[in-house]
């Protein structure tokens, strides 16, 4: 690895950091029969976390495992294309047998299966305008995963996105697929934690307590010091583990706004170069710059009543009782109702995050860089 501090993905144990009480539950839970639901903020370490249990020894040689993210997916068709085309990539290394089973079961796919004309091999090539009869099809797949000579564990990242399909019976079609197969479980993970609790923990919904709950934290700060700096100190580069706590505390502990520093940290020292404030402060502002484009075409998107909230509430930093006169009047805005649909509009759009009674930018990048856009972001924060 050129730079151990990954954005994405996993890799191996040596640059996972912790969550060894997590793996342990998740990993007994799943070969133990329980669906689960996994929940925190986006971007904390989910997909990191299911890949490494994946790589343990017991599911490795017990288990085929499948990792879906429905994140970008709207409807039923979308999600079938997904979930088909993960467990035919997944199984396409085992060899044409398992090619030749998955469609004989999956007849309604079978037009996608085709040969790569250079290299012979097989490609799952079907568009999703394809998916003629998406129940039907889903149904196919389910019994597909019966037939199989391993159990299966399945994962389904953002698993909320179901209750945004158009297709109004998504939840109770999945969940009494689900309730049927004899050989697979379920990881559901997912990012908005109100609508998974509906989902999961509501008696009129049709996954109620069909799912063992599972949240993830923050990393413990003195465990993740200790992963970073022996990370730096392998590389030859002198980094003070106060460097490190400073980045932890600043993104309060969010993982992927930590790694995402401490990778531009990285890249910014030479082997035996010693860190400093001034490249510290240099190498967080250049990570959150590196978004400037993504972030302006946001806001250029955005009405002007939800950009006067999204304005008002980033400079808070972390803003409460934002109906109240007393917010309304700092930040002039136009009235309590227009704040109170502007914040809803954000929050729908994931743009906002609520937390109690707490607002703040979901994306930790994109408050910072609005606070540097209207001049009230401290660089004494940075190290300046």
């Amino acid at each position: 690895m050129k730079n151990p501090f990954l954005v994405s993905g996993y890799i191996s144990q040596e640059y996972f950091c912790d969550r060894v009480e997590e793996s342990k539950n998740l990993i007994k839970l799943v070969t133990n029969g329980n669906n689960v639901v996994l929940v925190s903020p986006r971007r904390m370490g989910k997909t990191g976390l299911i890949k490494h249990c994946f790589r343990n020894k017991k599911i490795t040689t017990g288990y085929y495992t499948f990792f879906v993210d429905i994140y970008a997916t709207s409807n039923l068709s979308e999600f079938i294309y997904k979930l088909g085309k993960e467990i035919f990539d997944s199984l396409k290394p085992k060899g044409k047998s398992f090619v030749d089973s998955f469609f004989t079961v999956i007849s309604s796919l079978r037009a996608g299966f085709k040969l790569d004309e250079r290299t012979g091999a097989p490609v799952f090539d079907i568009g999703i305008g394809e998916i003629k009869s998406p129940e039907f099809t889903l149904e196919e797949i389910f019994q597909y995963l019966n037939t199989t000579d391993k159990p299966c564990i399945i994962a389904i990242d953002e698993f909320q996105q179901i209750a945004k399909y158009p297709e109004k019976n998504t939840e109770a079609i999945l969940r009494t697929h689900i309730q049927k197969t004899t050989k697979s479980n379920f990881i559901f993970s997912g990012s908005q934690r109100h609508i998974l609790h509906e989902m999961f923990f509501s008696a009129s919904k049709p996954f109620y307590q069909s799912a063992v709950l599972q949240s993830l934290d923050v990393i413990e700060k003195k465990e993740y010091i200790r992963f970073a700096s022996e990370l730096f100190k392998k590389a030859r580069k002198d980094v003070d583990a106060i460097f490190i706590e400073k980045a932890y505390d600043i993104f309060e502990g969010h993982t992927f706004y930590v790694q995402s520093v401490l990778n531009q940290l990285f890249s910014e020292l030479d082997e035996d170069e010693k860190c400093t404030n001034e490249i510290f402060a240099k190498a967080v502002l250049n990570r959150i710059y590196t978004y400037e484009t993504l972030f302006s075409e946001i806001l250029n998107l955005l009405p002007d009543r939800q950009k006067e909230c999204l304005y008002a509430i980033a400079k808070e930093g972390k803003a409460t009782n934002i109906t109240g006169s007393s917010f309304i009047k700092k930040h002039a805005q136009h009235s309590s109702s227009s704040v109170q649909t502007a914040s809803r509009l954000l929050l729908d759009k994931e743009i906002l995050t609520k937390n109690g009674s707490e607002y703040a930018v979901y994306d930790r990048f994109f408050g910072f860089w609005l606070q540097a856009y209207f001049g009230s972001l401290s660089l004494l924060k940075f190290g300046y």
